[in-house]
């Protein structure tokens, strides 16, 4: 099982590992739960950045004259993302 993203290569399992994995966990669900395990972990990294994001611009966008603030969460990310004196973290390790 290879995993990767835009055509690039970034882990793959040796018949090995997936042979102890498969001591948990059953054949009939492997593929499907090897999925459901990668998509978990990327889902919760993203509610964690997002709850961290509201956090720190909720006051920041008042700060910067928005009245309106959406509710729905990619609205509020793109009204933040676009705000002038946003710096993702690159940015902000620079500064």
């Amino acid at each position: 099982m290879k995993i990767s993203v835009d055509g690039v290569d970034l882990y793959e399992l040796s018949d090995i590992q997936k042979q102890v994995i498969r001591n948990e966990i059953s054949d009939d669900i492997f593929d499907a739960d090897m999925k459901r395990r990668l998509h978990w972990v990327l889902n919760h990294e993203h509610t964690r950045a997002m709850v961290q994001l509201k956090r720190d611009w909720d006051g920041k966008l008042a700060d910067n004259g928005v009245e309106m603030i959406p509710t729905d969460e990619q609205e509020y990310a793109q009204l933040v993302l676009s705000q002038p004196n946003y710096k993702n973290k690159k940015q902000r390790d620079a500064a």
